[in-house]
């Protein structure tokens, strides 16, 4: 199977990827919007956690990381529910990280331990602390952090192609830890990073777009017109059930339309947001 992303290009991929991205959990990501409820207000930022979850496996791949490491970095957002982040704001998870809480239970009820069975493989991989090509804590690089930090400054207008193949390019592995090649790249990267929180995250309308959206998502879920387990649906199926109930569209409407911003204030709102500070490694290219 041949895969392509727009900012890596294009592969041939094993068997067991390809099995992996044709089955129901990973293209079920084709209709989860990564930002949430931003695409609401900023139509632009439309883009998937499918899209991320190809561009962190491909990432991985292009920084030598093992097959293991691969199947990690393409399957480590498949727990995430309709409108991704959302669902903290609901259920009040400070940590952001309700996805990590399920991730296991919606593994284990899906054909991902069977495919992975089937080419030798086990859901043990999957959570391996050694894979720190794909995750690390903050304030370092790592291929999650990488590739959403791109892709979301990308899709919000923040940086061009240019921008995103120049850093790429200076990327590098040490210890197993990914780094960059110059103190200006570092720079740059960690003034982006604080521009994405300062510019799309904590955008205003943004804020406001992704706190509406889990009060409708609340309401929906007092009203009986969604369940909790609706929510591991996708996006199309969740709002397909927020317009069959005129109140409840009517209020999608308003947040299209940004009715209210005006006066919106988030304080106490519950949209809980992590310090977002980046600090690369150096790597050694002599």
């Amino acid at each position: 199977m041949m895969t392509s992303d727009i900012f890596y290009g294009n592969f041939e991929l094993e068997d067991i990827l390809s099995d992996l991205i044709s089955s129901a959990p990973v293209q079920r990501l084709k209709n989860v919007h990564q930002g949430g409820a931003i695409f609401l207000v900023s139509p632009n930022a439309s883009h998937s956690r499918f899209e991320h979850s190809i561009g962190v496996m491909l990432l991985v791949r292009t920084l030598g990381g093992n097959l293991e490491e691969q199947i990690a970095g393409l399957l480590h957002d498949v727990s995430h529910t309709a409108f991704s982040h959302v669902i903290d704001y609901v259920l009040e998870q400070k940590g952001e990280d309700y996805h990590e809480q399920i991730f296991e239970e919606v593994i284990a009820k899906s054909a991902i331990p069977s495919i992975l069975s089937k080419y030798g493989f086990s859901t043990s991989l999957l959570e391996d602390p050694k894979h720190t090509l794909l995750e690390m804590p903050l304030p370092a690089l790592c291929a999650d952090r990488v590739d959403y930090t791109i892709r979301d400054l990308y899709h919000s207008g923040l940086i061009d192609m240019v921008d995103v193949h120049d850093f790429l390019n200076e990327l590098g592995v040490q210890g197993g830890k990914i780094g960059v090649k110059s103190e200006k790249i570092a720079s740059w990267i960690a003034s982006k990073y604080l521009q994405l929180n300062n510019e799309y995250f904590r955008k205003p309308e943004h804020i406001f777009a992704n706190t509406k959206f889990s009060e409708l998502i609340a309401l929906g879920l007092e009203k009986g017109i969604i369940a909790l387990s609706d929510l591991q649906k996708d996006d199309p199926a969740v709002l397909s059930m927020i317009k069959s109930d005129p109140y409840l569209n009517a209020e999608l409407e308003k947040i299209k339309n940004l009715d209210g911003f005006e006066s919106f204030s988030d304080s106490g709102s519950g949209n809980v947001f992590k310090e977002r500070i980046l600090k690369p490694m150096l790597i050694d290219v002599t």
